[in-house]
């Protein structure tokens, strides 16, 4: 976005609405020559525009025309039609842009860990993880958590079925200090894994629970080099505010 469009957020808001509604009004779709001389606005900030909101998928693009994209559809969705994924995706892109660490949601998979939502940090020294990609509960913050809160027979189960792979240095495999972590993280309601997964990555992640069942966690990854106090603390208290905004979302 340009300088003048990010000192302007209202009437950058308007441009957006007004970019949607000329496209949704005509049928055949629009080319962006065509949105920019009807609205008058500067092909830098619509080209800007049009690329959001074609990534959001409010508009979509057949050629040079631009057409009303799926995520209209999913405004006038009833509330029984929305994914998690839908429910979480925006409050994971907020926390990403507070904080700019790659920040995820996570849902359990056997005996697995998968990110269903992830936003990048846009550090040149970050961790990335492409969304759908599993590692084992074990490491992660937010697959320990999930460990913590799993039904004792279960937990029994996973302890005798798995075999916990030595990640990292600094990986725990055993049942005694796994479970004195799952202590830990009821006790604080919150999860830290220091590079146990990936060597030079902390990670923290937060419950999140849905019609009390526990539905999965909120983390944030961040290089150890700038894991320290402050952000450590920073992180705590925006997981369990965004945790929050997702549980206060039930209907």
């Amino acid at each position: 976005m340009n300088a003048s469009a990010a000192s302007n957020p209202v009437k950058s808001a308007m441009r957006t609405l007004d970019v949607i509604e000329y496209v949704v009004a005509n049928r055949q779709g629009a080319v962006a020559q065509e949105i920019a001389g009807a609205l008058a606005i500067p092909v830098s900030s619509l080209s800007y525009l049009l690329a959001t909101l074609t990534e959001r998928g409010y508009l979509t693009r057949e050629g040079r025309r631009y057409l009303p994209g799926p995520g209209l559809q999913r405004l006038r969705a009833p509330e029984a039609a929305l994914t998690l994924e839908d429910r979480v995706a925006p409050l994971v892109r907020a926390l990403r842009s507070e904080l700019n660490e790659t920040s995820s949601f996570m849902v359990r998979r056997g005996w697995e860990v998968e990110a269903l939502v992830t936003e990048a940090s846009d550090h040149a020294l970050r961790y990335a993880v492409d969304p759908g990609t599993r590692r084992p509960l074990h490491a992660l913050a937010a697959g320990k958590l999930m460990l913590a809160w799993m039904p004792p027979q279960e937990l029994a189960r996973y302890f005798a079925e798995t075999d916990r792979a030595v990640l990292t240095p600094n990986t725990r495999t055993s049942e005694r200090d796994l479970r004195a972590d799952f202590a830990r993280i009821m006790a604080r309601g919150i999860s830290i894994a220091r590079e146990e997964a990936t060597v030079g990555i902390c990670g923290m992640a937060a419950p999140v629970w849905l019609d009390g069942q526990l539905a999965g966690a909120l983390s944030v990854a961040v290089p150890a080099v700038r894991f320290g106090p402050d952000i450590e603390a920073r992180i705590l208290v925006l997981l369990q505010r965004t945790a929050a905004a997702i549980q206060g979302g039930q209907p």
